[in-house]
């Protein structure tokens, strides 16, 4: 176990400040180049630019440099280290949108304790929009102000908000019955990528579904949802730190059935 004190979410902010430097260095400019295309399930683009992997290796270093003891695992550059605690990172998630210009992209910051998600921060530097959850709660700061995050309680499937990043991976996946819950909500909403998860712990989203997420997609943002009050599972009901299909409720009673809904379609 590491001897040093656990970190704060002054910290959180650091590393924030560090990774949006470098992005917005990149984002809407000609420098912006793409290194690769990654291989991800029922995705046929995704996307490596430069700015993730040096926000990436940004972060690791003032991370090693203040918590040596601390492992670190990242989308760029994978896992080094080992023990109790681990920092989790994705540079740029939303790499599409970051190559269209569109500000629907964020630095994604997570911390794990014994595998649990504890901490989390999701960092939009373009417009200054930041939300990130301690051991304390889950808040919200942008240059309109700054707020607790509290999900919306006691929904009616019927008046429900859903989300999902994109349309592409439903048709691959008849197992996940996605149309049954469209079906029965108010109306569903596709490419806001890490925003839609913000949202739900906003109270704006109600029902967040996505099909094939990597820890460093979802670690970050559990903390954030979960302190909000909302529920963050698999679609087994298990917690999510592994990633996989994931579901993002604003309430424990409205999990409940949107996993029967997209478990058995009925």
């Amino acid at each position: 176990m590491n001897n040093l004190p656990l970190p704060d979410s002054f910290f959180l902010h650091e590393l924030a400040n560090i990774a949006g430097k470098i992005s917005l260095d990149y984002y809407r400019t000609n420098e912006l180049s793409v290194v690769e295309n990654k291989t991800k399930a029922n995705y046929r683009f995704d996307p490596v630019t430069q700015a993730d992997k040096l926000a990436e290796k940004a972060m690791r270093e003032h991370i090693t440099k203040t918590y040596p003891n601390h492992s670190i695992m990242g989308e760029e550059y994978g896992i080094s280290g080992d023990g109790d605690i681990q920092w989790v990172l994705d540079p740029i998630d939303g790499t599409r949108p970051f190559l269209c210009g569109i500000p629907l992209w964020a630095n994604l910051i997570g911390l794990t304790e014994q595998g649990k998600a504890v901490m989390g921060m999701m960092s939009q530097p373009y417009i200054g929009e930041r939300f990130w959850a301690d051991r304390h709660g889950s808040w919200t700061s942008s240059p309109h102000g700054h707020s607790r995050l509290a999900t919306r309680k006691n929904v009616k499937l019927e008046q429900a908000i859903l989300h999902t990043t994109s349309p592409e991976p439903i048709l691959s996946r008849p197992d996940i019955h996605f149309k049954a819950l469209d079906e029965r909500v108010l109306m569903t909403r596709y490419g806001g990528e890490c925003y839609g998860m913000a949202m739900l712990a906003a109270g704006r989203i109600d029902i967040c579904v996505e099909f094939a997420l990597e820890p460093y997609d979802i670690v970050p943002l559990i903390p954030i949802i979960e302190r909000a009050g909302g529920v963050v599972t698999t679609l087994e009901g298990k917690r999510a730190e592994s990633g996989g299909a994931v579901v993002a409720t604003g309430c424990p009673i409205l999990h409940e059935r949107v996993l029967t809904i997209l478990n058995s379609g009925s």
